[in-house]
């Protein structure tokens, strides 16, 4: 089996690419080399800018794939860009959404392929419906064979789980107070990228899955306070929570807060019984407690690893003194 990447090399698509060609599959990775993730022995790397039309004909020639992922289509023109490139040349095209697309906050749990896409609080989710309305449009009006893939919070050993990544861990190793979003108790699913892997390479070329939507996470719920709490254990320290609401934060800092408004601060729990009965045999089997010692002794490997963002650090200074001087305990 051919299968082209667009991308390749990132967090989710790299456990994916190296599952692959584990398999037996003849991947190419379509990007621009400029990860630090090294690319899987056997994979075939085709250099070329998909954001640039002749950049990524030139790379592609007259490649034919049996499946096309693009893993980094973010609004309408990315799809619109895949739409006129692999329109004929692909049996199967799988675009990356995201979980967050499901209607926010959500009226039903858990969250099933059919709850409705709507999340009228963070834009990166609104461009990613876009994407998924226009390539449902393309199947049912000429044919175009796609697959919508929805992951929800996926990570590797270099993805710490909080907004501000390794500042929050340095602020739990100097014993200062460590902000988690409402009061703590939202639930929420962390997935590690080798378990999506198994789910997701099971849908390549996978008939069955054409005009279909799936999203692939564990099953395993966490509070943030224990994801808080958890990462803290795996650093060697014990986190002091301070439970800030949402829109509080949001007031400070908008980009952190729409990713609040928009995703975290709604409980999450996903029913994963379709991409079960889709690729028989996936389960996802590693715990976040595993995954968050994976996280950490990653970044205690190499100080290099250990950036601290001094502007966000005071930041956060503020946000909790403006919260405890409005509400003091």
């Amino acid at each position: 089996m051919k299968v082209l990447f667009i991308g390749g090399t990132g967090i989710i698509s790299s456990a994916c690419a190296q599952l692959a060609v584990e398999r037996g599959v003849d991947l190419y990775l379509l990007n621009r080399g400029q990860s630090q993730r090294v690319p899987p022995k056997g994979a075939t790397i085709l250099p070329g800018d998909i954001r640039d039309k002749k950049s990524a004909s030139r790379a592609l020639g007259e490649w034919q794939f049996d499946v096309v992922v693009n893993w980094i289509a973010f609004t309408p023109e990315h799809i619109e860009m895949d739409l006129a490139l692999f329109h004929g040349r692909t049996h199967q095209y799988i675009f990356i959404s995201s979980a967050s697309a499901y209607q926010t906050p959500p009226a039903n749990l858990p969250v099933t392929e059919s709850t409705p896409l709507h999340n009228p609080y963070w834009a990166y989710s609104r461009n990613k419906i876009a994407c998924e309305e226009r390539l449902m449009q393309a199947y049912r009006q000429d044919g175009f064979p796609m697959t919508v893939v929805r992951p929800s919070h996926t990570y590797d050993q270099t993805l710490l789980p909080m907004h501000g990544g390794y500042t929050v861990v340095n602020r739990m190793r100097q014993g200062k107070k460590v902000i988690v979003h409402g009061d703590g108790t939202s639930l929420w699913t962390m997935t590690h990228h080798r378990d999506f892997a198994q789910g997701f390479v099971g849908l390549l070329g996978n008939n069955h899955a054409l005009g279909e939507t799936f999203h692939i996470t564990a099953d395993e719920l966490l509070t943030w306070n224990q994801i808080a709490e958890m990462i803290a254990r795996a650093a060697g320290v014990e986190a002091r929570l301070v439970h800030i609401p949402s829109d509080f934060i949001a007031r400070f800092d908008p980009v952190w807060g729409a990713s609040l408004l928009g995703d975290k601060m709604h409980s999450m729990m996903f029913d994963n019984r379709k991409i079960k009965r889709f690729v028989p045999g996936f389960a996802a089997t590693i715990p976040f407690a595993h995954g968050a010692a994976e996280i950490m002794a990653w970044y205690d490997a190499d100080l290099a690893r250990q950036t601290v963002n001094a502007e966000l650090d005071t930041l956060m200074d503020q946000i909790i003194t403006a919260y405890e001087s409005a509400w003091p305990i």
